[in-house]
């Protein structure tokens, strides 16, 4: 069974814990939270339904939302519930565009994706979540739907992995602290102890696969990808069905050049 953890503290929590701060801006930091209340699965929400996502008051979320369609991120056709625009990718496209990494890895993910005919994606980690920040699509279709910009928990990916298994201790045991280890398939790793075992193989080895821990009949290897400095800044990873491609193959077709491109796109990340 899934490890129990404390719920985390709502957004409004979060921001109230800020409040003390005098160059905190209170009023900002809530209309991110609004923003940040939208999802894949919830991408039309009422002020109530995001009110209390974020904890928010309803006045407060009622004023963001007034402001975001006055300037143009999100819009309400029926009356009751907004949306977001897509003005909001002006915002995430300010950070691709801006990021060293995310500027020069295609090039590596699409030498890769090239080598094995399979996607190869580019993710670090953000929160207790892996954010894809780079992909190199093939006309493969796999079950799993990811593109830029896409979430996945940390604690059952192989670019989860790779990241964690690089923490410095501390993090890692208050990342463990606080982590839902929530089970997905019967492979999914819910023990904090036994998780922890894993890292540290994969810190050894210096890749993970992560065999249908999310979702069964996909697996997937990754490689950390560090800077000038010898940090781990992120993961480069390969998706498959599982169907396809074995494990062992994984680790003698799609391994090496996964290896080769995370090493020479490190040495293009200053540190």
């Amino acid at each position: 069974m899934a490890t129990r953890k404390q719920d985390r503290p709502s957004a409004a929590a979060e921001i109230e814990a800020l409040g003390g701060d005098a160059n905190f801006m209170t009023s900002l930091a809530r209309g991110l939270a609004v923003i940040g209340g939208f999802s894949r699965e919830k991408r039309h929400m009422s002020i109530a339904q995001l009110s209390h996502k974020t904890g928010i008051p309803r006045a407060a979320v009622r004023r963001c939302l007034y402001t975001l369609a006055r300037l143009g991120y999100v819009a309400c056709d029926d009356g009751r519930n907004f949306a977001l625009q897509p003005k909001m990718l002006g915002l995430g496209h300010a950070y691709l565009s801006s990021t060293p990494m995310v500027v020069v890895a295609q090039p590596f993910l699409d030498r890769v994706s090239e080598a094995v005919n399979e996607s190869c994606s580019l993710a670090t980690l953000d929160s207790d979540d892996i954010l894809y920040v780079a992909r190199s699509l093939t006309s493969r279709i796999i079950s799993v739907t990811l593109n830029v910009g896409s979430r996945l928990p940390a604690y059952c990916t192989s670019v989860g992995y790779v990241i964690l298994a690089h923490l410095p201790e501390a993090e890692l045991d208050d990342y463990l602290e606080r982590v839902d280890l929530k089970q997905f398939t019967e492979r999914t790793v819910t023990s904090p102890r036994k998780l922890r075992e894993q890292l540290a193989d994969v810190r050894e080895s210096g890749y993970a696969i992560a065999d249908q821990l999310m979702e069964l009949q996909v697996r997937s290897i990754a490689v950390p990808v560090r800077n000038s400095a010898g940090t781990v800044v992120a993961g480069m990873n390969v998706i498959v069905q599982a169907a396809r491609v074995s494990v062992r193959d994984m680790k003698s077709m799609f391994l090496p050049p996964l290896q080769a491109a995370a090493r020479e796109l490190g040495a293009q990340l200053f540190a």
